[in-house]
């Protein structure tokens, strides 16, 4: 019963009983199959038969028509019924909608479990930047991923704790140094007049670029390519940065933390932009240590193995894998002894009871290593940890490289999109009474939801191509499209509160509802299951389309039915109720996914 366990829990309950006392025995509450009525087909529930054969002993066509007949003799809720095959279709009588549409409309948290004080704990992990580089169109699909996940969870019922883990040591950075002290002549962002994470990619993207030339330059004397990359100058100071920095060398971690800090106020600037925030964020810089002692112990007891150079490594063979480098023969650690160590630390600052890491799955090699790893190193959660695998994102053009300074810069996005967002806007004619600040309120509200539905609303599991202009349509399956049928509910409410017609607070069970009245209150009805779904799932995607079938079937319903001009008051109260109630809905489902809806469009 997937769409129906929540509103539909009594009729569930009373056909079990109904049935147990018909056929004089105790039925298994898993036989009871309940689900939505396909379209083609009258009704709005369908019990399958098949499962309650055995206790009929009937034909599937024979068992439907009697359960039929019994329920619509016996449950008042039952208008109804007809026989397709081995499926019984019931259609539920209007005041029994009516009494749906109540308590939906009565409710102001529907859809959400309330948080108790025993509830399970979960962290989730997202974002995870590197401080050499500013965020790009990746990071923009994780974040939205890994905030909307949090969103899911809690209305689910669970604690949540929103953390990021910052990249902010190790040899890429040294290469943004270097490069900074080399051919950077002093530049801050102040003097430049661009954001920190900006600046620090650029010398990233300058580092790769004079690596590259020095590389050809030795390959024109005749080196390979191994043995070129093994005599550059620029890698080795590179590598001797990390080794100074490792060393507490306080001029390279002056250099380091100046720079950092650039980075950091860039990357918080995107992160107010983007909607997004973090409970609590941990640092390589403060893990890594805590990662190298827990590999140490792992040598001492045997877990892990050193080799006559100095490095340490793990020996996974036995669990089908190969063998995993701790620590380099330099004494410097690699992303798992930091990741060793950040998991050590959160379990300890936390009481967690489940741990999602967001991110990409080009990295799922790495998070199965992790699990293994810290199993073998005798934490209890390390076989517990959920790699929250999501595709790649690309543009229509095709893959992005942030070395070669090819990638699509978040900020850049953001900005294009809610440029786009108030041009598109313009063209429609929607800006007439709009002040100017209405106008960029409006055009960041509905550029963001743009690019957050169109990314969300793809299962995260596959790989995506990202498309602007489609994704600012007005019409279709957009976040523009959903916003817009939300700001129309907004419209006519406000033209009613004119009119003082109030909303009451319960309808009269006895108003006959039409059947595009139906289908709406039962769309609405499936929405906490909908969530429960998306948080079981991990899937902000399955949200996203509800709302936008929600919304094509309300756009069907305003077509077809005046509402404020309906003649019959009744039917105008109804329509209002039912008008509030599917606005009331597409903004919960939305603030699930990050996207804000806007009061007028």
């Amino acid at each position: 019963m997937p769409y129906f366990l929540f509103l539909f829990m009594d009729i569930h309950a009373s056909v079990r009983l109904a049935l147990e006392k018909y056929y004089g025995q105790s039925i298994d509450p898993t036989l009871v199959q309940l689900q939505r009525t396909k379209k083609e087909f009258q009704g709005q529930l369908t019990l399958v038969v098949f499962p309650l054969l055995k206790l009929s002993k009937k034909s599937p066509e024979q068992t439907a028509q009697e359960i039929g007949s019994l329920l619509n003799a016996t449950l008042p809720e039952i208008a109804d019924f007809n026989v397709i095959k081995g499926f019984l279709n019931l259609l539920l009588t209007p005041s029994y909608w009516i009494e749906v549409l109540n308590r939906i409309h009565g409710d102001p948290n529907f859809g959400r479990t309330p948080v108790r004080d025993d509830a399970p704990l979960v962290m989730i992990e997202y974002s995870s930047p590197n401080t050499n580089k500013p965020l790009h169109l990746g990071h923009i699909r994780n974040n939205l991923l890994g905030f909307s996940l949090a969103e899911i969870l809690k209305a689910n019922g669970n604690k949540v704790v929103k953390t990021n883990i910052v990249n902010d040591r190790g040899i890429h950075i040294c290469k943004s140094m270097l490069a900074w002290q080399k051919w950077g002549n002093g530049a801050t962002p102040e003097s430049t007049g661009k954001k920190g994470d900006h600046l620090i990619g650029d010398f990233y993207v300058l580092f790769d670029q004079e690596y590259k030339k020095e590389i050809a330059a030795l390959q024109a004397e005749g080196f390979i390519k191994e043995e070129a990359e093994a005599k550059s100058v620029l890698m080795a100071e590179a590598r001797e940065l990390l080794r100074r920095w490792e060393a507490g060398d306080p001029d390279t971690v002056a250099l380091w933390k100046r720079m950092n800090s650039w980075v950091y106020a860039g990357f918080d600037e995107t992160y107010r932009a983007l909607g997004v925030d973090f409970d609590r964020i941990y640092y390589e810089s403060q893990t890594y240590l805590e990662g190298k002692e827990e590999v140490l112990r792992g040598v001492e007891q045997g877990v892990f193995y050193r080799k006559d150079d100095g490095s340490v490594w793990a020996d996974l063979t036995a669990d089908g894998l190969d063998h995993k480098l701790l620590l380099r023969s330099d004494g410097t650690s690699v992303y798992m002894t930091q990741d060793i160590g950040t998991a050590k630390l959160r379990f300890d600052d936390y009481p967690i009871d489940k741990m999602i890491y967001v991110v990409g799955n080009e990295q799922n090699y790495h998070f199965q290593v992790l699990s293994l790893l810290l199993d073998k190193l005798g934490f209890a959660f390390g076989k517990g940890l959920t790699h929250f695998s999501y595709g790649m994102v690309e543009l229509p053009e095709g893959k992005m490289k942030s070395r070669e300074g090819t990638v699509v810069d978040a900020d850049d996005l953001i900005a294009a999109m809610i440029e786009t967002a108030k041009e598109t806007s313009e063209q429609l004619g929607k800006w007439e009474h709009f002040t100017e600040e209405d106008i960029l309120q409006v055009a960041q509200t509905v550029g963001l939801g743009a690019l957050k539905y169109f990314i969300l609303k793809v299962d995260p599991r596959k790989n995506m191509v990202f498309n602007p202009k489609e994704s600012i349509d007005f019409n279709g399956n957009t976040g523009p499209f959903i916003q817009y049928t939300y700001a129309r509910i907004r419209s006519v409410l406000r033209k009613a509160a004119e009119q003082a017609l109030a909303l009451p607070e319960s309808l009269d069970v006895h108003y006959a509802l039409n059947e595009k009245e139906i289908n709406l209150i039962q769309l609405l009805s499936e929405y906490p299951s909908i969530v429960e779904e998306a948080g079981a799932m991990y899937n902000p995607a399955i949200i996203a389309n509800y709302a936008y079938d929600l919304t094509k079937e309300y756009n069907q319903f305003y077509h077809d039915y005046s509402i404020l001009h309906e003649a019959n008051s009744d039917s105008r109260t109804v329509r209002l109720v039912l008008s509030a109630t599917v606005g009331a809905v597409i903004e919960s489902g939305f603030a699930l996914l990050g996207i804000r809806v806007p009061e007028r469009m």
